[in-house]
């Protein structure tokens, strides 16, 4: 299972047991036990989800979750002492997706991992749009059931771009999700992957907003 998840947890015991659990379960995990180490993780590699504490040396959860939104839908499932109705509102207010309190037991957890990674597409075997059909296990993907023969970066755009159907991905967001934060390149290797990607399939079914960013048509023409 391809699927890879980021931990933040500054307790190293409760870091350790969730990565074991975890990784038990069929998972990829990276942890982290710090935000400022965290964000430049979470830049540097795509995740499917992210499990994060609120109390953290350097960037607090918090404030970590909200810059996390500024660059992507990520699942966010907050993990914390704090069982005040005050951080949870605020949590919820910087859109995380679910918010559990310590102490718990492994297999709530699991399942609420499970769901969000149900509710977010990532354990699916396959997502269509019209006649489009992506495999993300398998990084494979065809158009009316043929394979249209995709590299794993044109994947990762397609994909993104499906995840956010309707909506712009500016430039500077596909740089950083699909290339990585420390990337040395500028838009034109967006373009020419773009380019290589429309030649596969069918026409204006990826829009370009000129000057922003890319976006896939909510219906096929």
């Amino acid at each position: 299972m391809d699927i890879h998840i980021l931990v933040v947890e500054d307790d190293e015991s409760i870091n350790d047991m969730v990565k074991k659990f975890l990784m038990v379960e069929g998972y990829n995990v990276d942890v982290c036990f710090d935000g400022d180490e965290a964000l430049e993780q979470f830049y540097s590699k795509n995740y499917h989800l992210v499990i994060l504490d609120i109390m953290l040396p350097g960037t607090n959860g918090q404030e970590l979750l909200k810059e996390l939104r500024k660059i992507h839908n990520t699942p966010v499932l907050m993990m914390t002492a704090l069982d005040d109705d005050d951080n949870q509102i605020r949590a919820f207010s910087n859109e995380a997706d679910d918010y559990v309190t310590k102490p718990f037991t492994m297999q709530i957890l699991m399942k609420r991992v499970e769901a969000l990674l149900r509710r977010s597409g990532a354990l699916k075997k396959e997502i269509c749009v019209g006649k489009l059909t992506l495999y993300p296990l398998s990084y494979k993907a065809t158009y009316n059931d043929k394979d249209i023969g995709l590299t794993p970066k044109e994947f990762d755009i397609l994909f993104l771009l499906i995840q956010n159907k309707g909506d712009i991905i500016p430039h500077e967001t596909l740089l950083t999700k699909i290339w990585g934060y420390d990337f040395d390149g500028n838009e034109g290797v967006i373009h020419a992957n773009m380019k290589r990607l429309r030649d596969k399939l069918p026409a204006n079914m990826i829009k370009t907003v000129k000057g922003v960013g890319y976006c896939l048509e909510e219906n096929e023409k």
